[in-house]
């Protein structure tokens, strides 16, 4: 257990960023394997899951649950999406981020990356991938920024 903790926590501090492997993935995590290949699938904390493993590129997809720990316990998260008071609620039910309505977004955000969308007061709102990068999410006025896959309140 004591390697795949490591090797976990490596993968989150490549992805991102240095300190997010500790933070999101305390001692007594549980781990499960796929069945057919023994391969690391899903991290869990006492119930609640965290994170899968992405087959394809070994990378994590979080949910929400692993979202509200990593920005709780990370400073400065460059992995966040921070949108308009306005929308939040649209996105909290799992809609796509519109680029006009960014007001903020991480430094090394590049498409394809894991993102955590939050609202101004911080709170965490979606997860999903970004499709663009910080300064088209600046920029645009049209088009998707993020595709969001759970929505804190889709998921209830």
């Amino acid at each position: 257990m004591d390697g795949e903790l490591r090797r976990i926590r490596g993968i989150a501090n490549y992805q991102f960023g240095k300190g997010c492997g500790a933070a999101l993935f305390p001692d007594g995590v549980t781990i499960t394997h796929s069945k057919n290949t023994g391969r690391i699938r899903h991290i869990y904390l006492g119930d609640a899951l965290l994170a899968s493993l992405r087959p394809t590129d070994c990378l994590f997809t979080l949910t929400i649950a692993g979202a509200e720990r990593l920005v709780s316990e990370v400073d400065a998260p460059g992995f966040t999406v921070m949108v308009m008071g306005e929308v939040a609620e649209f996105i909290a039910r799992g809609r796509n981020v519109f680029a006009k309505h960014v007001l903020d977004a991480g430094d090394l955000i590049r498409p394809g990356d894991e993102v955590v969308v939050l609202d101004p007061d911080r709170g965490v709102l979606a997860v999903g991938r970004a499709l663009l990068n910080r300064e088209e999410m600046s920029a645009f006025n049209v088009g998707v920024a993020v595709r969001v896959r759970r929505g804190r309140l889709r998921d209830r």
